[in-house]
C-alpha cells in the first residue's frame, strides 16, 4: 500500500503539473479567468490529494514499524513533512493569494490598477511554479524511497 499511495500521489502530481497546467493555458481565456478555474481545479483536487497523502503517511509509518523503522524511513518521513508544508504553502497560500489577486484585477477599476494587480499574480504566479516543481522533485525522490525501504 505504500508503494501504490506513493505512485498514485506522484501520477497526481504530475498529472496536474504535465497536463492539466498547459491544458489551462491553451484556453482562451485571460489570466484571471485562468487563475479562478485553476483555483477550482485545484479545490476538488486537494480533497482527493490530501486524502491520498495522509494515507501515504499512515502507511509509510505502518511500512517503517514492520521494518524497523531503517534510515530511509527517516528520510521519508522528513521529506512527506515537507511535501505537508508544501501542499499546506501551495492551497492555504498561493492559491488563495492568486485568486484574491485574479479578483481584485478583474475588479479594477482603471487599466493601470489592473496592471499592477497583474503584476503581481504574475510575480506570485513564478513562486507558485518553484514550489509546484519543489514538489515534484520531493515526491519523486519520496516514491523512490518508498520503493527502497
Amino acid at each position: 500500500m505504500h508503494i501504490l499511495l506513493a505512485g498514485v500521489w506522484l501520477g497526481g502530481v504530475i498529472f496536474t503539473t504535465v497536463v492539466v497546467s498547459p491544458a489551462l493555458k491553451t484556453m482562451e481565456w485571460d489570466e484571471a479567468e485562468r487563475v479562478g478555474v485553476r483555483s477550482v481545479i485545484g479545490r476538488h483536487y486537494a480533497r482527493v490529494g490530501g486524502v491520498n497523502l495522509s494515507l501515504l503517511l499512515v502507511f509509510a509509518l505502518l511500512d517503517g514499524s514492520a521494518a524497523g523503522f531503517g534510515s530511509l524511513f527517516y528520510v521519508e518521513y522528513a521529506l512527506l513533512l515537507v511535501l505537508f508544508g508544501l501542499v499546506a504553502a501551495h492551497g492555504a497560500y498561493f492559491g488563495r493569494k492568486l485568486t484574491g489577486l485574479a479578483g481584485a484585477e478583474r475588479k479594477a477599476g482603471s487599466p493601470d490598477v489592473a496592471a499592477s494587480f497583474a503584476e503581481q499574480r504574475r510575480a506570485l504566479q513564478r513562486a507558485s511554479s518553484k514550489v509546484s516543481a519543489l514538489d515534484v522533485v520531493v515526491s519523486v525522490v519520496i516514491m523512490v524511497l518508498a520503493i527502497n525501504a
